[in-house]
Parts: C-alpha cells; sequence; structure tokens
C-alpha cells in the first residue's frame, strides 16, 4: 500500500492491502456480485480499512453504507470523510479525519474528442488543442478527475455539474467553493485528483 498526504490531514492510498482487514460486511456486500465487480469492490474496501488503520485506526472497522447520493461513509460517523475510485485495474482511496473528502482515478482514455473538451475545459480547449494527442488526453483526464474529486466530496455527484468547475491545466492545486483540490502526482501512473472541506 502506497500512502501520500494530499494535504494537512488528508491522505490518499493505493495498491494493495492486507485482505485480512475487510470486515464480514465488507464480504457480505461483494456477494452475489459479477465475480470482476466482486474484486473491485473488495480490493477498494481493504485498501480503505488499510488506511483507516493508519489514520483513524478507531474507525478501521466501522461499516461502509451508502450515504446521500451513494457516497460511502461510515455508518454512524459523518467523519472521517472516506472516499473510493476505480477505473480499470486502478484503485484508490483517500480518508480525512474531521472533513468531506472525494478521490477520483481515471485512465486517459485513446482519444478525446473536441466536444467533450469544450465541455469540461471551455477556457482552456485552444491550448489543449495545441498539444501532442497523448499529452492532451492526459492533461484532459488531470482535469476530468479533480472535477469529479470535488463532486463527490460535495456529494453531488453528476448533478453537481463537475464539467462547469474551473481547472487551469497548469495548477496543480486550487479552490472550489468551500473545497481545496490537488492532483495527486507521484501516486501511480494515471491521473488522481482529490478534493477536501478547506474547513471541517
Amino acid at each position: 500500500m502506497r500512502v501520500l498526504e494530499a494535504g494537512p490531514g488528508v491522505w490518499v492510498a493505493t495498491g494493495e492491502a492486507p485482505a485480512g482487514r475487510l470486515t464480514p460486511a465488507d464480504l457480505a456486500t461483494a456477494r452475489g456480485l459479477p465475480a470482476w465487480r466482486a474484486r473491485e469492490v473488495l480490493a477498494g474496501r481493504a485498501l480503505l480499512r488499510g488506511l483507516l488503520a493508519r489514520v483513524a485506526p478507531d474507525t478501521a472497522a466501522e461499516p461502509v453504507v451508502p450515504g446521500p447520493n451513494g457516497k460511502p461513509l461510515l455508518a454512524g460517523r459523518p467523519r472521517p470523510g472516506i472516499s473510493i475510485s476505480h477505473d480499470g485495474e486502478h484503485t484508490v482511496v483517500a480518508v480525512a479525519p474531521g472533513r468531506r473528502v472525494g478521490v477520483d482515478v481515471q485512465v486517459p482514455p485513446r482519444h478525446v474528442g473536441h466536444a467533450m473538451v469544450r465541455r469540461c475545459a471551455a477556457p482552456y480547449a485552444t491550448h489543449l488543442a495545441r498539444m501532442p494527442e497523448p499529452l492532451r488526453h492526459t492533461v484532459f483526464t488531470e482535469i476530468w478527475t479533480v472535477q469529479e474529486a470535488c463532486v463527490k466530496t460535495d456529494g453531488t455527484g453528476i448533478g453537481g455539474r463537475p464539467w462547469s468547475i474551473d481547472v487551469p491545466p497548469h495548477l496543480d492545486h486550487g479552490d472550489w467553493r468551500q473545497l481545496r483540490w490537488r492532483k495527486v502526482r507521484d501516486l501511480i501512473d494515471v491521473p488522481v485528483a482529490c478534493a477536501w472541506e478547506a474547513t471541517p
């Protein structure tokens, strides 16, 4: 398990965590799911349990339940904030004792159309269009992970209109509403972003 502090008291982790940390409730959640989805769910839960054990040990065995809009939270505890994201073989989790948090991981697509760039990064569309294609796809995906992390933290999901959040491609961190965000580099080789409440 690889852990990075994305902001003060905001922790992000990826990699494999010991399966022994899974709770009976975690195992029950995966029961009946297609095999690929069960593996994904259990990988996320094991990683979350490992990170909780490190940064908020008194909560490490608490049941994970869906909150409003499906955002995961620990049963009976609005804090610490937790977030889990998957894309392909990548799983990333975040924990923020005392505040809400959101994390997103995305593998850059092979193609990003001009309409998508205009929708999610309109002020920077010309700048992105000048980039070589593989770089453009990665930079666009970094923008999208920030936008997704923000609406996950906010609890609004797609209803929060993530594409409307201004994320300059040249900045690695910034603010949106009452949140701080950061493009998390040096964790894995695909874009990851984390967002959290600026003040608990």
